[in-house]
């Protein structure tokens, strides 16, 4: 049973003790010959002269850029993302600063990542003090800031162990891996992962492949496939999950996992049903294989609960966290339990910048505050407003807005007029000085950081009220 009430990070000032084999290091140490003089047919004059001759380039001061980044974007930067034409150069709480002096209520939170808000006093405490400490160290050695937020993942969930990397999809990818391989220990040798349609699991290859939506796959793909072994069902339905089952353990092939979201959120903000996913846990369980929840989005406190899957009434494997685990800045984690925490060994997995001192402070930074402030129940209690005005605004404009769904501060009201998109809405509210982002083609969606407040909440609402009345007219 997971408790709702969090408990705080361990403390890790004290010095974790190692002792290093000095034959290890005679061994590892470089030998005489390493620094001998060049012996190549290029003297080693030109070399030099080639170093010393050479002059880089210096980058162009940040604030020269303010009125032509977008130009910049358009001759350096790679147009994988249709960017909005604002420029953001500073924020505070739940407010970003344009370049040119707006002030804009942020409720995308840098797609629900931001939990604690910009600029936050003790998140820009806990890297500033580790910046001037320690930044990064190799994975080779102990590292007491990844320990202590490993412990706290822990502590707060059903897991056992951790592994830690740098995103979202890369902690999917780590999923994806190990019940590939836990599967291959049980003698399965074509092993099959079940996720659903409209899911979202990341932009790697195998992560794409999980994220059941075709229109992300085309054009990766090898003769018309993607990533072997994988199968798809609808979202919340049993039937459907059956087949596909039935489907991964017949002609020789064996079930490795199920993957689902706790809650769509590219997929349109579907909250999970409760009956869908302990049927997923049944059957996962009748054939030895994982249960794995990708919490990347919806995890973090983010739907009310520290993790979706506790609103489900289930308890996975194996589940995954980014986005808000660092508040911003770069962390993933894959946590497991039972076998599944045990399945990798040393150079199975691994991850250069995976649990670095930098990520895992902003990490333990995050989780100490959601503790001392109770983000929890704000969460709630901020929800349910939310909540509340949004199905407000859909009695009252009952041509333009449909459903609201979601839990917690990942909510979604349907955009169900033929002539509007979720787009043109989130574009609208944006001249109101409100940031949204649609989830799919026709749900505008709310994820504002965690410490938004009531009168902010209120804020928004009557923001998003303007940016639909100049749609209705």
């Amino acid at each position: 049973v997971i408790q709702h009430q969090l408990s705080s990070p361990k403390k890790y000032s004290l010095p974790i003790t190692m002792k290093l084999s000095l034959t290890l290091l005679a061994v590892a140490a470089p030998s005489a010959a390493a620094f001998a003089p060049l012996t190549s047919a290029r003297p080693a004059s030109a070399l030099r002269a080639t170093i010393e001759n050479t002059k880089l380039i210096p980058p162009q001061k940040v604030e020269d850029l303010a009125e032509t980044a977008a130009d910049v974007y358009g001759k350096n930067v790679q147009t994988t993302y249709g960017r909005y034409p604002l420029t953001v150069q500073s924020g505070k709480g739940c407010f970003l600063t344009t370049t040119d002096g707006q002030q804009y209520l942020d409720c995308v939170s840098g797609i629900a990542t931001c939990a604690l808000g910009h600029s936050n006093p003790a998140l820009n405490a806990a890297v500033t003090k580790q910046m001037e400490t320690m930044h990064h160290v190799s994975n080779l050695y102990f590292i007491p800031a990844q320990a202590a937020l490993a412990n706290w993942l822990c502590e707060n969930s059903n897991a056992e162990k951790v592994f830690f990397c740098n995103s979202g999809a890369e902690a999917n990818e780590a999923a994806i891996k190990c019940a590939r391989r836990h599967a291959s220990n049980r003698g399965i040798t074509k092993p099959v992962i079940i996720t659903a349609e409209q899911s979202f699991h990341g932009r790697t290859l195998a992560a794409l492949t999980a994220t059941a939506q075709p229109k992300y796959h085309k054009g990766f793909g090898y003769d018309g496939q993607m990533v072997p072994g994988f199968d798809h069902c609808k979202y919340n339905d049993i039937a459907t999950l059956e087949a596909a089952v039935e489907r991964a353990t017949s002609d020789g092939k064996g079930l490795a996992a199920i993957m689902m979201e706790p809650l769509q959120g590219e997929g349109g903000i579907i909250p999970g049903d409760k009956a869908f996913f302990a049927k997923a846990r049944e059957l996962c369980d009748k054939h030895g294989a994982l249960l794995m929840i990708d919490e990347v989005q919806a995890g973090m406190g983010r739907t009310g609960t520290l993790w979706g899957h506790e609103n489900l009434g289930v308890v996975p494997d194996v589940f995954t966290s980014a986005k808000a685990l660092g508040g911003g800045v770069p962390i993933g984690a894959m946590m497991a339990r039972g076998d599944a925490a045990t399945t990798f060994g040393p150079g199975d997995h691994a991850s250069t910048y995976g649990g670095n001192p930098l990520a895992c402070a902003a990490g333990l930074a995050v989780a100490q505050y959601m503790c001392d402030h109770n983000l929890l129940d704000n969460v709630k209690a901020r929800g349910d407003q939310l909540e509340a005005g949004l199905k407000k605004l859909a009695a009252k404009y009952p041509t333009i807005l449909g459903d609201v769904r979601g839990w917690g501060l990942l909510r979604g009201v349907e955009c169900i007029a033929p002539d509007i998109t979720a787009g043109e809405l989130v574009g609208a509210a944006m001249k109101e000085n409100l940031l949204l982002v649609p989830a799919g083609a026709n749900v505008v969606r709310f994820v504002p950081p965690l410490i938004i407040s009531e009168a902010e909440i209120d804020m928004a609402l009557e923001r998003f009220e303007a940016a639909i009345k100049t749609k209705a007219n």
